[in-house]
This record gives C-alpha cells, sequence and structure tokens, in this order.
C-alpha cells in the first residue's frame, strides 16, 4: 500500500511538473511551486506524502553526489494544506440495525461481504483480498495475507497487505459464519475467480444500501473505525485493538482510529478505590 501511495504521487503530481529536467536543475523555489500548484483544497497529509517521495528522490541525488544539498532542506519552503476529515463512526444503533439486516441482503456474496467488513477490523482493501481458503472455519480465524486496491479506480489489483505488521491473523466472529458460502480455495469470498472492481465495490455499497433501507452511505473505510472503536470501547484494552488492526504502535490505533463512544468519563471512583477512599 504505501507502494501504491508512492506512485500515485509520481504518476499524478510529480512527474507532470518535474518531467524532462535534471535533478540538479531543481530548486527549492520549483518545489514550493510544486506545492502551491497542488492547491489549497489538498490536504497536508497528502502533500507530506509527495514530500516523502521528493525526499527520498533527493537523498539518493547526495547520495550518488548529483547535488550538494537537498531544495526541501531549505527553512523559507512552507507547505500548507487543509486538515485530514476525520472517519467517522457509525453509531451502535446503526451497526446494529445493519447487522440485524444481514438476512434482507439478496445476494449470497453481498451477504458474505457485510459480514466480514461491518464486523471485522480489517481494511478494506483486506476485505477484497480475502479467499476463502484464508478463512478457518474449524478455528474461527481468518488470516489476512494479501489486498486488493484499485490504482487507477478500474480493475483490482491484488498485491500485499500495508505493512508487515498487517498480515495477521484474527478471530472470526462465529455468529456469521452461516453467511459464508465456502467455494473454491483460491477463489475470492467477493468476487470469485477475480476480485472486484472500484465499480463493482461501489455498486455492491449501494445496492446493500438500498436492499435494507440504511439510513446512511455504505462506506467500507467507516466499518474498520467504528469495529475499532468498540472492540477498545468493550474491552479497554488498547494491545488487544492494536493487534487486530495490524498497526506496529498502539498510538497509530489511538490516533486515528478508536474514537471513543463515552462522552465523559469517571476517573475519579478509580482512583478513589486505588487509594481506599471510596466507601
Amino acid at each position: 500500500m504505501t507502494g501504491l501511495t508512492y506512485r500515485r504521487q509520481l504518476q499524478y503530481h510529480i512527474l507532470p511538473l518535474f518531467k524532462g529536467r535534471m535533478v540538479e536543475e531543481i530548486t527549492t523555489a520549483d518545489i514550493q511551486t510544486f506545492f502551491n500548484q497542488m492547491g489549497n483544497d489538498v490536504t497536508k497529509a497528502t502533500k507530506n506524502k509527495a514530500r516523502s517521495v521528493l525526499n527520498m528522490i533527493f537523498n539518493q541525488a547526495l547520495d550518488d553526489g548529483f547535488i550538494t544539498k537537498s531544495p526541501l532542506d531549505s527553512r523559507s519552503l512552507r507547505i500548507k494544506g487543509k486538515a485530514s476529515t476525520a472517519t467517522v463512526p457509525y453509531s451502535v444503533t446503526k451497526m446494529q440495525y445493519l447487522i440485524s439486516h444481514i438476512d434482507s441482503i439478496s445476494g449470497d456474496r453481498d451477504r458474505a461481504y457485510i459480514a466480514l467488513a461491518a464486523l471485522h477490523p480489517l481494511r478494506p482493501e483486506e476485505v477484497l483480498g480475502l479467499q476463502w481458503q484464508d478463512i478457518d472455519f474449524n478455528a474461527h480465524t481468518i488470516h489476512i495475507q494479501r489486498a486488493v486496491t484499485h490504482p487507477s479506480r478500474n480493475l483490482g489489483m491484488v498485491g500485499e497487505p500495508k505493512t508487515e505488521a498487517s498480515k495477521r491473523t484474527i478471530t472470526l466472529v462465529p455468529q456469521v459464519e452461516k453467511y459464508l458460502l465456502p467455494t473454491l480455495p483460491h477463489h475470492f469470498v467477493r468476487g470469485g475467480e477475480k476480485p472486484l472492481s472500484y465499480i463493482q465495490v461501489r455498486r455492491m455499497c449501494a445496492r446493500i444500501q438500498k436492499e435494507i433501507n440504511f439510513p446512511e452511505p455504505i462506506q467500507p473505510r467507516r466499518f474498520r473505525t467504528t469495529v475499532l472503536t468498540d472492540i477498545y470501547d468493550v474491552t479497554k484494552d488498547i494491545k488487544s485493538a492494536q493487534a487486530a488492526a495490524g498497526h506496529t504502535t498502539a498510538a497509530m490505533t489511538l490516533k486515528y482510529y478508536v474514537k471513543g463512544r463515552e462522552t465523559s468519563q469517571d476517573t475519579a471512583s478509580p482512583i478513589a478505590r486505588a487509594y481506599g477512599i471510596d466507601n
């Protein structure tokens, strides 16, 4: 996934502006123009991804002796962009509604998709990458070994999960196993011989929303945030949430995925109990 992000930055942002130019010709002013031309509507996070790619390019040029200083090291460089929009989890009530209406979904594969996506802390690309051989019904586990992405917003591309930590085994919710009807081991759970295309995923989500009369759009990326939020809300165990998410650090899980349901938390009672003054 990181490699895919880098390719997108090169293809859509960096190469259109710098193609044909020698690396030693590029100045800090050129870099500033590059980020300015990306526009104010682009998030700062996206611009920082582009900066990471440029840093790799110029650091390699430094190592090879083509330049003596990177134009990105200048203190005059200013990178501005709008803040990223946080992914909002679905409410517990809406998740309960969704799960209780799985039987109303007409297609076997659509039901299997919701059973996996809405009840497990999987990235959308990990759900699409699941094959029947990855699900162990005896052990009630799911093995995440591949991911399906859509770099051209068209056909699905099978690749590795986002990080090494993303290759993990999580627990399968036994109550939804009845919606999982295996075919051939190497077939994709949602797609068959080939993974779904970008358009097919969009149509599937719209179809499911309409069939169960769900009050909001079905957005696969929100399921992961929702499930991780509720895993932590119930267990208060960030290490378990981190392992389920496939993150290398608990800080990543807390910062981006665990939103918390409680509007206020009683921190007085626990400390009073600990210090023996709760009577």
